[in-house]
């Protein structure tokens, strides 16, 4: 239950469970659509403004602002409670989790794959995998949480400071990180793509929270508001990936084997990452129902400002957005098995 006693019941939902399956239809589509109708990836390209494609700026909003009306803010006035779950949470999250991103891809794509990736591939799938590396989850935790029946208020406090962090560590680390990677990107571009695709949709959410709680309350803003976006962010995440892949045609077709060697480094950096968490947790005394949630949330990402940042910085057509979509490829099947793992090992933990 949240912290005024009331039950939450968030479960994965059919599309959710099955997400790699609608990822991979997209793919197929969106490469049919490149190769038959190349007319209309083109079009769709050209509607950009400073590099931004507006398409896919709405597609991204669209997933990313009912995710943002599920954090509850005045759940930051917890922090002071059991605080140890927490730090654990940043540090994995910011201190370690993008780094090892960074030297996990690099591993794989330069020297491991060295023979089936060119170095300039190579390069740009690394910058898409920092992106990812940089980006801990957001929405998805919320569904990690209950299926290993993580304490729900605790969780809420964990991904509204995870949020507010971003603000401030999403930009020096994805600059630093690229930096040391040879790939140059403008700071203007990097706090453009925050501010158009986490502080937007965030004041958005939080601002409709606030309102509609206080004319129709709480019960109705949980129970029946956010689920009105359900579909919505379905569709919006859909047609986005159809028209990635639809513009990724060339490199797909020329490159199948990639997909899978991409999703390789992602694939252990997600394991690497929820043992970390989820050791640190059972080390310092957590409880299962905390120590759960601070291994997914760091394991997971929140692939959708990957794509997004991705898109704005390298184009919609780049090798960097085809490895953020990657990561959406796996991100819910390994995750899962890291559910059944979480769950398999809740004796291991205080009660």
């Amino acid at each position: 239950m949240d912290f005024n006693g009331r039950e939450k019941n968030e479960g994965i939902n059919f599309f959710q469970k099955y997400l790699t399956i609608w990822v991979f239809i997209c793919m197929v589509v969106g490469v049919i659509i490149g190769k038959l109708l190349p007319a209309i990836p083109n079009a769709l390209g050209n509607l950009e403004i400073s590099g931004i494609s507006i398409p896919i700026a709405i597609l991204i909003w669209i997933m990313i602002y009912p995710m943002m009306l599920k954090v509850d803010f005045q759940s930051i006035k917890q922090v002071g409670r059991n605080p140890k779950g927490l730090f654990i949470t940043w540090i994995t999250n910011w201190l370690i989790k993008p780094f090892t991103m960074y030297g996990i891809a690099s591993l794989f794509l330069f020297t491991v794959f060295k023979g089936f990736i060119a170095p300039e591939l190579a390069t740009q799938y690394l910058a898409g995998a920092v992106l990812l590396g940089a980006a801990p989850c957001t929405a998805m935790v919320f569904v990690w949480s209950t299926l290993t029946k993580g304490n729900p208020a605790y969780t809420v406090v964990q991904v509204a400071t995870n949020d507010l962090i971003i603000l401030i560590a999403f930009v020096p680390i994805v600059k630093f990180l690229l930096g040391v990677s040879n790939v140059s990107v403008p700071y203007g571009t990097l706090f453009f793509s925050v501010i158009l695709f986490v502080v937007i949709p965030l004041v958005g959410g939080v601002l409709t929270r606030i309102v509609v709680v206080k004319n129709k309350g709480i019960g109705y803003f949980e129970n029946t508001f956010v689920h009105k976006f359900d579909n919505a962010t379905t569709v919006g995440l859909l047609l986005a990936l159809v028209l990635i892949f639809a513009s990724q045609t060339e490199v797909i077709l020329s490159n199948p084997l990639h997909i899978v060697l991409i999703a390789v480094p992602l694939t252990v950096q997600t394991v690497l990452i929820f043992f970390i968490a989820y050791a640190a947790s059972k080390i310092f005394g957590m409880s299962h129902d905390i120590a759960a949630p601070a291994g997914m949330i760091g394991a997971s990402n929140f692939f959708e400002l990957a794509v997004a940042v991705a898109i704005a910085l390298f184009g919609t057509t780049s090798p960097a957005a085809l490895a953020t979509t990657v990561g959406v490829l796996t991100e819910v099947p390994v995750m899962l098995v890291l559910v059944k793992v979480a769950n398999s090992t809740k004796g291991w933990f205080k009660s």
